[in-house]
């Protein structure tokens, strides 16, 4: 089996993930993304899959609930 790679990334002022060059965005906080992103890895578990997950750190996405939270 193969590799699956997620990664969780700002995209304009939302939070996406990044999977085999497809970004699948629309998640108001980066939670919202992982929390995606650990769904497909799961998955990709299951089916025999060596797995990376990376979320960054202290990063918020321009104008998202992260930076609204972070400035309070």
């Amino acid at each position: 089996m193969g590799l699956a790679q997620y990664s969780v990334i700002p995209v304009q002022n939302e939070w996406g993930v990044l999977h085999d060059g497809n970004v699948n965005a629309g998640y108001a906080t980066k939670e919202a993304a992982f929390e995606s992103a650990m769904k497909a890895a799961s998955l990709a578990i299951r089916q025999g899959h060596e797995v990376h997950v990376s979320v960054p750190g202290s990063v918020s996405a321009p104008g998202s609930r992260d930076e609204e939270k972070s400035v309070a």
